[in-house]
């Protein structure tokens, strides 16, 4: 008996610790703290929280105070429901995230208030103005599939695809890298992830098809890179790109991206062919990142002049006098008939490279991006996201970019909000950063994706790419893309070229000199 009180004396004198200590944490957190100096600013916190459009769905918005302190209480409040009080001894906020939901859900359209307080070594309390965010009506798409990959050049090691559930902070393996081939150009129809394609380059090189509830891989001929599904689900126009890779001597961000040929096709899903229609795959034209309409009845993509005779010769001629312009054509899918091409926006009018064009689902508005020159937004710092009102043709700079990379963007499903890759915070990794488009195409302040710990980006040395918001999540997993990736691709049952470049490959092209024979690039 003896023995045993031995044992559970320091267990009960540790359970009597941890409720005077919670109940005390309870008490200092909802008592009002009344004599305090007052500090004309809002506080420093890290990220930056203040002043933004929030989904009322999102995971909290966890943040560190970057004020010295011994103390630190923050009050979350807004017009309804019972407030939120934290109090602890270091400068992490951690939101408790029943709460939050509740208190988010209350408040649809409503103003989200931050009071913060901050203890110094003397022990006086100084509070903060207080800040301001704003709940949105519109909820956003729960959940978002990106790519994550180390600051590499040469090595496709863990390239993998994970999604993750916004309303929380789970995240999930989507697929890994098989046998180190590398997996990229994910994209979904009409943000559902019922309907997939992912590309696998490598030894095992093929496009993985997510349809009808099975995964299956087919080996397009020419091989795809850039896919934008049909909204019918009828078929998809994907783009055949020749990249490589080279490096500057000069410039903070060394690596660039060139595309030697591409053009772009068209894959029918229920005969299983591919055509690649002449207006669309021009001999002497670079033709990528294919865009469909939500309606159908239009295809956007880039187009810029092949500046070089040699498509094989690295760096090729006046590959700094490449820019793309913004162009669309007519297509109808019951007589599978295109129309007359379009120039929409020309970069002799920008002087600028325009590419990634991604339509919203309500086809108000076409959001796409502006760089120096090149299809490879991420690697320039130039790169600014530009909006474009379709019913008039007039576009804009928008206020969200940064004086860093803003690109490889997407819509959520309500055409009210919209993710992308940002490199603001140290020009190095790229973030997923989210804000909110009103239906007269305003853009709110961008705020980065939220993480439990709310210093998790300082540490983290992946970045993320392509991100891409879907309403579900999805249902296929790491075994189900492996046991495809690893079996026999479906041979296309015929293949129709109608007036295209030469066949353009991603691969095979081990002789360059600009990387090792045995690698390929992993480009992103």
């Amino acid at each position: 008996m003896k023995k045993r009180l031995r044992y559970l004396l320091p267990g009960f004198a540790f359970l009597v610790l941890l409720i005077g200590t919670l109940w005390y944490v309870r008490v200092e957190a909802g008592t009002a703290i009344e004599d305090y100096t007052s500090v004309s600013r809002v506080p420093r916190i890290r990220p930056d929280y203040c002043g933004v459009m929030i989904p009322p769905n999102i995971a909290p918005l966890n943040f560190l105070i970057e004020e010295t302190g011994t103390r630190y209480r923050v009050k979350v409040y807004s017009t309804y429901g019972e407030p939120i009080d934290i109090s602890c001894r270091t400068a992490r906020i951690v939101i408790p995230i029943r709460p939050w939901k509740k208190l988010l859900k209350l408040n649809r359209g409503q103003a989200l208030h931050l009071d913060t307080y901050v203890r110094g070594e003397g022990g006086r309390w100084s509070r903060f103005d207080t800040i301001t965010n704003e709940i949105a009506a519109d909820e956003i798409d729960g959940f978002l599939v990106y790519r994550l990959i180390r600051p590499v050049y040469n090595l496709w090691f863990e390239t993998r695809i994970h999604q993750r559930d916004l309303q929380n902070y789970r995240e999930s393996l989507v697929m890994d890298n098989p046998h180190g081939n590398c997996v990229n150009c994910h994209t979904f129809l009409n943000n559902s992830p019922d309907v997939m394609a992912l590309q696998v380059r490598g030894s095992l090189g093929g496009m993985l098809f997510v349809r009808n509830g099975a995964v299956t891989k087919l080996a397009m001929r020419p091989k795809a890179a850039y896919i934008s599904w049909h909204p019918s689900g009828r078929l998809a126009a994907f783009s055949t790109n020749k990249v490589r890779q080279l490096f500057h001597g000069a410039r903070a961000e060394p690596r660039e991206v060139i595309d030697l040929d591409s053009a772009l096709g068209i894959y029918m899903v229920d005969s299983n062919t591919v055509t690649m229609p002449a207006s669309i795959a021009k001999p002497d034209r670079l033709e990528t990142y294919p865009a469909w309409s939500p309606d159908g009845r239009h295809l956007y993509f880039c187009s810029a002049p092949i500046l070089w005779s040699d498509r094989d010769q690295m760096p090729p001629d006046n590959f700094k006098q490449v820019r793309y312009d913004l162009m669309k054509i007519s297509y109808d899918l019951e007589t599978d008939q295109w129309g007359e091409l379009e120039t929409l926006l020309s970069a002799e009018e920008t002087g600028m490279s325009i590419v990634q064009p991604r339509v919203s689902p309500d086809g108000r508005f076409l959001l796409f991006c502006m760089c120096e020159y090149g299809c490879f937004p991420i690697f320039h710092a130039t790169s600014d996201l530009y909006l474009m009102d379709l019913t008039t043709g007039r576009f804009s700079r928008l206020p969200i970019n940064s004086d860093q990379s803003d690109s490889w963007h997407s819509w959520s499903s309500n055409s009210r909000w919209i993710v992308f890759s940002s490199k603001r915070r140290d020009g190095q990794f790229a973030r997923p950063y989210f804000s909110y488009i009103d239906e007269t195409g305003k853009a709110h302040k961008p705020f980065v994706m939220p993480q439990k710990n709310p210093a998790f980006y300082d540490s983290f040395i992946k970045t993320y790419n392509l991100p891409e918001l879907v309403k579900e999540p999805l249902w296929a997993g790491p075994r189900d893309f492996a046991r495809a990736a690893s079996g026999p691709a479906q041979e296309i049952a015929s293949s129709a070229v109608t007036g295209a470049t030469p066949p353009a490959t991603t691969e095979n092209a081990s002789s360059s000199p600009y990387r090792p024979a045995t690698e390929k690039p992993d480009v992103r």
